[in-house]
């Protein structure tokens, strides 16, 4: 069942796997005025998950906030078809047979100040075998004051498999809202990366929903910060 996190916002979770890791996956769904609904990283929308999305409104948007989250789009597309796909720069680019109807700071994109969001420039994460560009979209949901990142921080902690606490405690991330030790060392421009986190942190956000790992419920705003602290600190 979709789960209310806070007021007009709501996440379903999936299993995921990755590098042999159960990880985990998370879906954002919002409430707009005019019964407007936004959907943010879909996963697969079982029966009982679109009977529950469309008692809630009209699916409008539905977004691939990053590189990496797209995989669901397309299916989620075909149930909702009057939706708009909306998606980071280089999308179309990596996934060029996609249907995108519009990109972020290309097009004008509006939720009329009830979603706001900017660019988390100058991230990389370790795409084997290399560095990978992420241009994720990191938005803010007012009502409810929660911050929606999706690979930019993670949080694994007791609730996931003991195999994913040991890496996680080796990546310098277990129970700890931050990015793992891998971004810290492949991401190249690290002062992009800290004005985009000293952006963020201007929100006046209470919550962390993540793509991956727990909600962070409480001290969000404090534990983003204390999680970029190299990056802060590095100038």
């Amino acid at each position: 069942m979709l789960r209310q996190v806070g007021r007009n916002i709501w996440v379903k979770e999936q299993p995921l796997k990755y590098l042999g890791l159960e990880v985990g996956t998370r879906m954002t769904v919002i409430h707009l005025s005019e019964n407007r609904i936004v959907l943010i990283s879909p996963i697969k929308l079982e029966p009982q998950t679109q009977q529950e999305i469309n008692a809630l409104g009209t699916v409008e948007y539905i977004i691939a906030p990053n590189l990496f989250h797209y995989l669901y789009l397309e299916e989620c597309k075909n149930i909702y078809q009057t939706a708009k796909i909306l998606a980071p720069p280089g999308l179309e680019t990596k996934q060029p047979n996609l249907e995108i109807d519009r990109v972020f700071f290309q097009d004008k994109i509006e939720f009329n100040s009830e979603l706001e969001y900017i660019w988390f420039t100058g991230f990389q994460v370790f795409d084997i075998p290399k560095a990978a560009t992420l241009n994720e979209i990191v938005f803010y949901h007012r009502e409810s004051k929660t911050l929606i990142l999706t690979d930019t921080a993670f949080n694994f902690d007791r609730n996931f498999p003991w195999i994913t606490q040991l890496a996680a405690k080796l990546m310098a991330s277990y129970d700890n809202l931050r990015p793992s030790l891998l971004e810290k060392l492949v991401i190249e421009d690290k002062q992009k990366v800290k004005t985009s986190v000293e952006k963020i942190l201007n929100w006046d956000f209470q919550r962390v929903i993540m793509a991956h790992g727990s909600i962070v419920e409480n001290n969000a705003q404090e534990q983003l910060k204390k999680g970029y602290e190299w990056f802060l600190n590095s100038y």
